[in-house]
């Protein structure tokens, strides 16, 4: 019976090295994989919990906003929301996501806004820039025991100056995380 075990544990092992070398013989191939890409690739790994959400579910509409506030509201598109909740089972695949995440945002498209340590892990905000306007807001977490969120904010001709009056229209609208309680549950675990 322990032998059987063993066994067992072995396989588990040899399967998550595997998954390891493939994944880094790939990502090494393909050294310019773009975030879009790699969300497309893992939307559908089940590792990952993946949400694409239009900006009308952050109800800016309703809120009470100054013209500006409106205008940069009116600039969001949608966000894409990548989560992976680490278990014991998983963590080798975990730590290959994580440094793909962050090679992909060390290219030279992401510029680095700002890094924070929260009560919930480390984090950066990002922009990829198109000359004056902002193409994509990235923001990325991780936490070594909970797992790791990507979210890019899409939109069209977003800009710096106005990206601060979002955020300042996101604390006037009535967002209350419908659709979002299972990312929550990951950065509560």
């Amino acid at each position: 019976m322990e032998d059987l075990f063993v066994k067992k544990q072995n396989m588990k092992n040899l399967y998550w090295m595997t998954v390891m070398f493939i994944t880094l013989v790939i990502s090494s191939c393909s050294s310019e994989q773009s975030l879009q890409e790699y969300y497309i690739a893992n939307a559908e790994n089940p590792n990952f919990m993946s949400f694409d959400l239009p900006s009308s579910l952050l109800n800016l509409d309703q809120a009470e906003l100054s013209a500006a506030e409106k205008e940069a509201a009116s600039s969001v598109k949608k966000l894409n929301i990548l989560a992976f909740p680490k278990k014991p089972e998983n963590e080798a695949d975990y730590l290959v996501q994580k440094n793909t995440i962050k090679s992909i945002l060390k290219g030279s498209d992401y510029s680095e806004l700002m890094k924070m340590n929260t009560p919930y892990g480390k984090a950066t905000l990002q922009l990829k820039e198109d000359g004056d306007t902002i193409d994509e807001v990235i923001i990325y977490g991780d936490n070594d025991e909970k797992g790791l969120v990507l979210v890019r904010v899409l939109g069209d001709d977003m800009n710096p100056a106005s990206f601060v009056k979002l955020i300042q229209a996101m604390e006037k609208s009535n967002f209350d995380g419908k659709g979002l309680e299972e990312l929550g549950d990951l950065i509560k675990s």
